[in-house]
């Protein structure tokens, strides 16, 4: 009778449990065997369909195959769209019910400092970093550069507007229009409130509770069309490359004639790139005493989704998951991950001093190392105005080369014809920078892995339906 009342009381197994999928009768039995990995779910999945569109895309150029092309821009964007439908209403959630359970305005004004210190250390060392490896491997020597070029682009923000950017006005209309910053200091705001209403204001907190628990299993949903979505990202980017330029050669020569003119380019942005992880994000990792694999781990199958989608956003949801599943508490990873969204965009900011640095070698425009600086603290400020605006990364390009006497749209005319591929490597950057911050500014509170990570009220947390399988297939 006792372990039947035990047995009686103890919560239903959720249906991600290994102890629920091994079937189990009435909790008896062996103890539940973690899952081995399959070649069929998970990260495998993801790599299997980036790998197949890579070869789909080559063998289908857009110029002969609109069909086909249209289909993959279609699962590309279809996935996407579906993301970002999860962002807002995941972030409001999340960051209101964080800082409403933590009580302690304090530590919310303290979180928020620290955030921007490191954002700010990191994203300078980036940018001195590209400027390095642009005198070093001088990318842009023998591009094609057409003076009389021209580029769509919006307009750069002035310091004015950053600043103002960041104000809530509307919030459904910064939801529709994905733009992130206002919609993290709207919700930042709102869980402050929430604080100082007291218990009159703990239905509100529960509803916002729900709606977190109802969107991650919702994200878990969307997220098992992940190599669908990754399938059709390649083959879309790949087969728009393999159209070659007319007159020219079509398909994987296509592909393979585009990069070896622009090899250096691509080459000194990926380098550059795994530069910065090697010197700087693996030291702070090994510093703050951060397990280095196992963040990899738990970053790499949100980095393979922006790296192939080419798109941090995609992975926004899936890196809130991992992170909390790694040891960050919900409400610092709900707070610094979207805000580094705006300030934090590492492999972005290297790339503008190695982009721009690549378009005035180009023109065959030396510059002395007092204006190279000039240029480094000018992208300290502008880049800052990245959120929001279409493209801009390279809007921030040309508008700081044209201040710098540089052909600033002709060169990002120049350089249009790889960024898919040299977005894809900042994407996943960007997301990984995000993700270790989290990590950096939870550890500095004191409360990275202070507890099992995903227990929440109910057995649900962030992902925690998805969790059971995600640990079975890692």
């Amino acid at each position: 009778m006792p372990d039947e009342r035990a047995r009686a009381s103890a919560p239903p197994a959720r249906s991600g449990d290994a102890s629920s999928e091994l079937g189990t009768a009435g909790g008896e039995g062996p103890a539940p065997k973690k899952k081995k990995r399959s070649l069929l779910s998970g990260t495998p999945l993801i790599f299997i369909a980036l790998s197949l569109g890579v070869v789909v895309g080559g063998l289908l150029p857009e110029a002969d195959h609109p069909t086909a092309f249209h289909l993959f821009q279609f699962m590309s964007k279809g996935f996407i769209t579906l993301i970002k439908g999860i962002i807002v209403p995941i972030l409001v959630a999340t960051i209101i019910t964080g800082i409403a359970q933590t009580g302690d305005l304090k530590s919310v004004g303290r979180m928020g400092a620290k955030s921007l210190l490191y954002f700010e250390i990191v994203t300078t060392i980036a940018l001195f970093l590209g400027l390095g490896i642009a005198n070093t491997l001088r990318p842009g020597d023998g591009l094609p550069l057409a003076r009389d070029a021209h580029s769509a682009l919006a307009e750069p923000k002035s310091g004015w507007d950053i600043a103002l950017h960041a104000f809530p006005s509307n919030l459904i209309k910064h939801a529709a229009e994905g733009d992130i910053l206002p919609v993290v200091v709207f919700a930042s705001l709102f869980g402050v409130a929430l604080i100082r209403v007291g218990k009159k204001g703990e239905p509100v907190l529960r509803f916002f509770e729900g709606v977190a628990q109802v969107m991650f299993k919702y994200t878990e949903m969307i997220m098992k069309l992940t190599p669908i979505g990754v399938f059709g990202a390649m083959a879309y980017n790949v087969s728009h490359m393999a159209s070659g330029t007319p007159g020219g050669p079509k398909g994987w020569p296509a592909v393979f004639d585009l990069l070896k003119h622009y090899s250096v380019l691509v080459a000194s942005l990926y380098v550059a790139l795994l530069l910065l992880v090697v010197l700087v994000f693996i030291p702070v990792m090994l510093g703050l005493r951060i397990p280095v694999r196992d963040f990899f781990r738990h970053v790499r199958e949100p980095a393979t989704i922006a790296f192939s989608t080419a798109s941090s956003e995609a992975a926004l949801p899936r890196l809130l998951e991992q992170m909390e599943k790694f040891g960050v508490p919900r409400r610092v990873a709900s707070f610094v991950i979207p805000t580094g969204y705006s300030f934090n965009l590492d492999g972005s900011t290297l790339y503008l001093v190695l982009a721009s640095m690549a378009i005035a070698q180009a023109a065959k425009i030396e510059l002395s190392l007092s204006t190279q600086i000039a240029m480094v603290f000018t992208f300290m400020l502008t880049s800052k105005g990245v959120a929001g605006v279409p493209r801009a990364t390279l809007v921030i390009i040309a508008g700081t080369c044209a201040t710098f006497g540089l052909p600033g749209e002709a060169g990002v005319a120049m350089i249009l014809a790889v960024d898919e591929v040299m977005d894809m490597a900042r994407s996943a950057l960007n997301l990984t920078g995000n993700g270790l911050a989290a990590c950096v500014v939870a550890r500095w509170e004191g409360v990275f892995r202070e507890k099992p990570a995903l227990v929440a009220p109910g057995g649900a947390g962030a992902g925690a339906g998805a969790d059971a399988d995600v640990d079975a297939a890692e």
